[in-house]
């Protein structure tokens, strides 16, 4: 039987993740992963996007985006392409051929509280990290061309 070399009382239990969802809001985010998968049915496929939230209280915590882009129903479907078109665009690619081109790009995402299961978030929505930027930043006052500090 293997012996060990040091006490475990000298340390501390790891806490456990948090799985609770995160609040509605906007987040800096990047997808990790992304690969496409059989639905359950097995009558359509799906791409399931890992998403990783990048700064601030919930850096690193992970959301999971499926999107039906082979579906039964055509609603569904184009509901997914389109949800998959919103992603490419504000990755800021525009001939998307591999949902590898997606990965470790940073964009704004948009979450919400499922409706149908309070445990979970929804993704409401994706869009440019930078044009996230150009709405926040403060505008630039046009003046005279005098300098505020300069006396008259």
């Amino acid at each position: 039987m293997p012996e060990l070399d040091f006490d475990i009382a000298d340390y501390a239990v790891p806490e456990l993740s948090n799985f609770d969802p995160l609040p509605k809001g906007d987040y800096n985010a990047m997808i990790t992963s992304s690969d496409v998968k059989e639905t359950k049915a097995g009558n359509g496929r799906y791409i399931e996007l890992v998403i990783e939230i990048t700064d601030g209280n919930f850096a690193r915590r992970k959301i999971w985006d499926r999107l039906n882009v082979d579906h039964a129903d055509t609603e569904t479907e184009k509901r997914a392409r389109g949800q998959l078109r919103s992603v490419s665009d504000a990755c800021g690619i525009s001939q998307l051929q591999s949902t590898e081109q997606l990965h470790d790009i940073p964009f704004k995402l948009s979450l919400e509280i499922d409706r149908r299961d309070p445990t979970r978030n929804k993704v409401r929505g994706y869009s440019s990290a930078k044009a996230a930027f150009e709405i926040n930043k403060p505008a630039v006052a046009v003046t005279s061309g005098k300098k505020p500090w300069k006396s008259k």
